[in-house]
C-alpha cells in the first residue's frame, strides 16, 4: 500500500463524528439537527461544531426555519460536499481493496498435500507413543 494514499485521505470528512454526520446526510435529502444529534448520539455542542467543520470546509449548508413556532435546523449536503464524500468514499474502498489484495497474496496456500502430510506425521507420532 502506498502511504501517500493516506495522506489523499480529505481530513475534514476522516474524523468519525464528521464522516458519521456526511454519511447520514449523503442518504438523505436533509436531516435536522435533532435527527443527527439523536440518531449518532453526540451532544448539541459536539454536532454543532463538526457542522460548523464542515460548513467552513463548504461540504454542509444549514437552514434556519420555524415549524409549529418553534426553531427548526436542517442540514444538507452541498454539490461540493457530495462530490468530496463520493472521492473520499472511493479512496477508501481502494485502501480496503488493495489491502484485501495484499492480504491474498501473503496467505500461504494450503494444499491437499500438506494436509495429508500433517496428518501422516500426527499418525507416526501416535503410533511412536505406542510403541515406546
Amino acid at each position: 500500500m502506498n502511504p501517500e494514499t493516506f495522506q489523499q485521505l480529505d481530513k475534514v470528512i476522516h474524523e468519525k463524528g464528521r464522516m458519521a454526520i456526511m454519511s447520514m446526510l449523503a442518504a438523505s435529502a436533509e436531516l435536522s439537527f435533532t435527527e443527527l444529534r439523536d440518531a449518532l448520539g453526540m451532544t448539541d455542542g459536539n454536532v454543532t461544531t463538526h457542522i460548523r467543520t464542515l460548513q467552513k470546509a463548504g461540504y454542509v449548508t444549514v437552514a434556519k426555519s420555524f415549524q409549529n413556532k418553534r426553531p427548526l435546523t436542517t442540514c444538507s449536503l452541498t454539490a461540493a460536499g457530495r462530490k468530496a464524500f463520493g472521492e473520499y468514499v472511493g479512496l477508501l474502498e481502494g485502501i480496503v481493496k488493495s489491502a484485501k489484495q495484499s492480504e491474498k497474496k501473503s496467505k500461504p496456500a494450503k494444499t491437499a498435500r500438506a494436509a495429508k502430510t500433517k496428518r501422516r506425521k500426527t499418525n507416526d507420532h501416535t503410533n511412536f507413543a505406542l510403541q515406546s
